[in-house]
C-alpha cells in the first residue's frame, strides 16, 4: 500500500520543491584538517549500522499508544475535552497523536537528509564535508527506520507540521553557507535530540526504545558537528553578520516551540481547536514538555557564540534561559551509554536464549 494511501488528510502527490541559493563549493587543500572534526569523521565511520538489522523488528506495538506512554502524558489530559470522550474516542485520539509524532520525526529526518546532502556541497573545508557525507548517509538511515516504524507499526501518516516546513525551506533557501549548518544542525536537530531524549526514557515499549536511543547516537554527533564548525566561523563575524544570525535562531526558536503543540491532531479529529491550544498552552504539563524540549538548543546556540541580547531575552520569554547551564558533552555521552546498554541487554538475552536452546537439545538428545 502506497504511504499516500495512509494519510491523516491527502497530501500532494508530487514533490515540495525548496528553491536553493548559494554555491556549490570545492577546495583544492587535501591535507590540512581540523583534528576534532576529522576525529568526528573517523567516529561516523565507525558507527554506521543497518536499521534492518540492529533493530527488532519483531517487537509488538500498541498502535492506540505506540510508545507506552502514561495516561497525564496526553496533552489534554485533566481537560474537560478529555474527561468528555468515551474510551474509544480517547484511543482513537492516542492512535492519531502517535502517527502525528513520529511523523514529524520522519519528516524532520528526510529534511535533514537533503540539508546534510546541501552542506556537502556549500560548506568551504573539506574535513567538514567529510562529516556531512557520514551524516547524510545516518539521515538516510534514519528516514528508513522512521518510515518503516509509522507505516508497518502504527499504520497512518501525519503530514509535515508547516512551522518545521518554515524552517526547513529558510534553511535551505538561504545562500550563506552556514544557514543550514544553524538551522538543522542547532535547531533543528537540536530539538529533535531532546524530544528523542524525552521519548526515551518515558517509553515503555522496548522497540521505540531501541529506534530512539540508537537513532539518538547518531544525533548527538551531528550536533557535535555543527557545534565545532560554527564556532570557529563565528568567531570572526562582524557585530552585523553575527546580529543576522542571532534573529534567524530567534525566529526559528519560537517555530520550534509551536512545533510540537499538537494543532493538526486537534483539527483532524474536529475538537474545539481553540479551547484545546488554550489548555495545552496553559498546561504545567506542556510548559515543563517545552522547557525540556530547548536543553539542548540553548547550551549549543550559546557555545557557538551567539548569545546577545535578542536571544538571551527570547530565551527568557521562553522560560528556558537557564538551559544554558547545561553540559552538552555530558548529556551526548549518556546518549552513546544509553544505547550500548541497549545493546548489551538485548545480546546478553540472546545469547542467554541461545544457551537454554543447546541445554534443552542436549538434554533431549540424552534421553
Amino acid at each position: 500500500m502506497s504511504s499516500f494511501d495512509l494519510y491523516s488528510t491527502p497530501v500532494p502527490t508530487d514533490t515540495w520543491n525548496v528553491q536553493m541559493a548559494g554555491d556549490a563549493r570545492f577546495t583544492w587543500e587535501y591535507d590540512e584538517g581540523r583534528d576534532r572534526l576529522l576525529n568526528l569523521y573517523q567516529k561516523g565511520k565507525d558507527k554506521q549500522w543497518d536499521a534492518q538489522k540492529r533493530i527488532d523488528w519483531d517487537l509488538e506495538v500498541d498502535p492506540l499508544n505506540p510508545a507506552g506512554l502514561p495516561e497525564y502524558f496526553n496533552p489534554l489530559y485533566g481537560s474537560d475535552i478529555w474527561e468528555r470522550m468515551n474510551k474509544k474516542e480517547q484511543d482513537e485520539f492516542g492512535r492519531h497523536e502517535g502517527a502525528w509524532l513520529f511523523s514529524q520525526f520522519l519528516h524532520g529526518e528526510q529534511g535533514a537528509l537533503n540539508v546534510s546532502a546541501r552542506i556537502v556541497q556549500s560548506v568551504p573545508d573539506l574535513d567538514s564535508k567529510f562529516y556531512a557525507a557520514t551524516q547524510t548517509m545516518d539521515e538516510a538511515r534514519h528516514v528508513e527506520l522512521y518510515g518503516k516504524f509509522v507505516h508497518e507499526k502504527i499504520g497512518m501518516y501525519y503530514p509535515i507540521n508547516q512551522d518545521l516546513a518554515k524552517l526547513l525551506a529558510e534553511s535551505l533557501e538561504d545562500s550563506r553557507w552556514d544557514l543550514p549548518y544553524l538551522g538543522m544542525q542547532v535547531l533543528i536537530e537540536g530539538l529533535a535530540l531532546a524530544a528523542f531524549g524525552l521519548y526515551r526514557d518515558m517509553s515503555t515499549n522496548p522497540l521505540v526504545k531501541q529506534l530512539l536511543a540508537y537513532v539518538m547516537q547518531d544525533e548527538a554527533r551531528h550536533v557535535a558537528f555543527g557545534r565545532l564548525a560554527l564556532k570557529d566561523y563565528y568567531a570572526g563575524l562582524t557585530d552585523k553578520e553575527r546580529g543576522e544570525r542571532e534573529e534567524f535562531v530567534v525566529e526559528g526558536c519560537y517555530l520550534m516551540r509551536d512545533r510540537f503543540k499538537g494543532r493538526e491532531i486537534f483539527e483532524q479529529l474536529d475538537l474545539p481547536v481553540d479551547k484545546c491550544m488554550e489548555f495545552v498552552d496553559n498546561s504545567e504539563m506542556y510548559s515543563l514538555y517545552q522547557s525540556l524540549l530547548f536543553s539542548r538548543i540553548v547550551p549549543c546556540v550559546r557555545d557557538v557564540g551567539l548569545w546577545g541580547e535578542k536571544v538571551q531575552a527570547a530565551y527568557a520569554d521562553m522560560g528556558v534561559l537557564d538551559h544554558a547551564k547545561a553540559d552538552l558533552e555530558a548529556l551526548m555521552r549518556q546518549d552513546e551509554e544509553v544505547a550500548e546498554k541497549i545493546d548489551e541487554e538485548r545480546y546478553a538475552a540472546e545469547l542467554a536464549s541461545r544457551k537454554d536452546e543447546v541445554e534443552q537439545a542436549i538434554t533431549l538428545g540424552g534421553e
